[in-house]
């Protein structure tokens, strides 16, 4: 079961744009260092509110819009595949640092302001072909919970969001982020073209060791094989089992490349190098591409500030050149 809608993309998470504080002030070097390393991909995870006004969603920042322009065409300039992605829409952010509104799941207002979003967007870059620009509706829905949001709920918005920006651009590539927090596979969503994005964090005692946001501060070193704080004994054959469901769809035709992966600074370096192997040799196995979380900061390969590692100076910056060579070999 291989994946042939989409490239293999390889690439990185650039996070200039993720949280309300934000500056969005992106660095040309970055997009420079990524083209010459071989990666042809970044994601952008950004937050709604960094182009609004008054906390007004329908009163747009035009300076703010343009900084968004730059990417797209830093992107253009050094051959690298730019995927913009509403880590925070109206009504919808695993980020808890701001309360929304309303609930984009089950609110018609959220829904409009999302679709709103989205449509100042696609007519922003028509034109601008698919193999350059691809749109991620919103980071990773959660759990169904009938209260917050069912699998009918997260059908209905994705189809409407679809419906909307291929009203004003119909060529656009388009791609949603799996449930459970990009976990689960959504076959449902076959017949609409769009494509699917899985995560690399499993399991998360690896990916999260000690990361406060998922009250990992108290969980076991981990090793790899080994039997985790799940009680699961992770090895190859575990990690091919979870992938197993995005490869069926894969055979379905549909788009399938993994948004974010990695692993927090916590986790011994060669636990991540021996996890990671796998985790790529699987997704290249079904032509998946992998985007790690992140290029520059706690789970990437600039100056994640690990202890175990032997960094290289680059241009003033720790490069962790096992980890990148590593994702160079996939």
């Amino acid at each position: 079961m291989t994946q042939t809608v989409l490239p293999r993309w390889r690439g990185f998470n650039l996070l200039n744009a993720f949280t309300t504080r934000s500056q969005m002030d992106f660095q040309e070097d970055h997009f420079r260092w990524i083209a010459d390393w071989g990666f042809n991909f970044v994601r952008i995870p950004a937050c709604y509110t960094l182009w609004i006004e008054n906390d007004d969603a329908y009163q747009l920042a035009e300076p703010m819009l343009a900084k968004m322009d730059r990417v797209v065409q830093l992107g253009q300039q050094y051959g690298v595949h730019v995927c913009l992605n509403f880590h925070r829409g109206p009504g919808y952010s695993v980020n808890p640092e701001r309360l929304e509104p309303y609930n984009l799941w089950k609110d018609a207002e959220a829904l409009r302001a999302f679709c709103f979003h989205w449509e100042t967007f696609a007519r922003r870059y028509r034109g601008i072909p698919s193999t350059q620009l691809s749109f991620n509706l919103i980071n990773e829905p959660t759990n169904e919970d009938p209260a917050r949001m069912t699998r009918a709920d997260h059908e209905r918005v994705v189809r409407a969001a679809t419906a909307a920006i291929r009203a004003i651009d119909p060529e656009r590539l388009i791609i949603a982020d799996g449930l459970s927090w990009g976990n689960i596979p959504l076959p449902e969503l076959a017949d609409l073209g769009v494509a699917q994005a899985c995560r690399a964090y499993v399991p998360m005692n690896i990916s999260h060791y000690k990361a406060s946001w998922v009250n990992g501060e108290n969980w076991p070193e981990p090793s790899y094989p080994g039997t985790l704080n799940d009680g699961l004994y992770w090895d190859r054959a575990r990690l091919e089992a979870h992938y197993q469901p995005w490869a069926a769809l894969a055979d379905q035709g549909v788009g399938v490349v993994c948004g974010e992966g990695g692993a927090f600074s916590y986790t011994p370096h060669a636990v991540v190098l021996a996890w990671y192997r796998d985790v790529l040799e699987i997704l290249t196995g079904h032509n998946i591409g992998h985007v790690l979380w992140e290029f520059r900061g706690s789970f990437g390969i600039l100056d994640s500030n690990r202890r175990d590692v032997a960094y290289r100076d680059w241009y003033g910056h720790q490069l962790d050149q096992a980890f990148l060579e590593l994702l160079q070999a996939y």
